[in-house]
């Protein structure tokens, strides 16, 4: 299983919209700039996830999008499956029962797959957004701990899978 930079964008926006849950509408401009995401893009992510009834527009002076649904109905492979597709590596579990099946050579392999597919669905599908913000940031540096407001990070600064942030090679 692989998540897209988009898929990243999403889970991103979407765990904004929870925290601000009971705010109303909030902006695509404003999700854009306390997530540091690109708001054109975003635009396409938020108008996938309003045709799949995840969030909601609201027009007018106080539009913008909110969660069509509490964030505790919203799972994690919802989200992931609208926005990449299959969480196993190779498509989803049925075809990999059928690699299965048909290459016995292979089998082993191909049952080891489904098996990490199963633990990554089983996890995803038993979180929701509102276990993702019930266990808070990671550090009390959250910026928007302060506040209430977000600060503009870096790329670099990203809190989302910092790993791809700074690169390969930095092992």
């Amino acid at each position: 299983m692989k998540v897209s930079q988009k898929g990243l964008y999403a889970l991103q926006a979407m765990m904004m919209l929870t925290r601000r849950y009971n705010q109303g509408a909030i902006r695509i401009r404003d999700i854009a700039y306390e997530e540091n995401l690109p708001e054109k893009f975003l635009e396409l992510i938020l108008l996938e996830l309003k045709n799949a009834r995840m969030v909601e527009s609201v027009r007018g002076a106080k539009g913008g999008y909110r969660l069509r649904r509490a964030p505790s109905e919203i799972r994690l492979s919802e989200i992931i499956r609208l926005i990449d597709g299959p969480l196993a590596p190779f498509g989803d579990a049925d075809q990999l029962r059928a690699l299965i099946d048909r290459d016995s050579d292979h089998s082993a392999l191909y049952k080891v797959f489904l098996e990490v597919r199963d633990a990554a669905a089983k996890i995803l599908e038993n979180t929701t957004l509102a276990d993702l913000i019930s266990r808070g940031p990671a550090d009390a540096s959250y910026p928007k701990a302060i506040n209430g407001k977000g600060s503009r990070k870096k790329k670099s600064e990203s809190n989302v899978l910092p790993m791809l942030a700074r690169g390969a090679g930095n092992d």
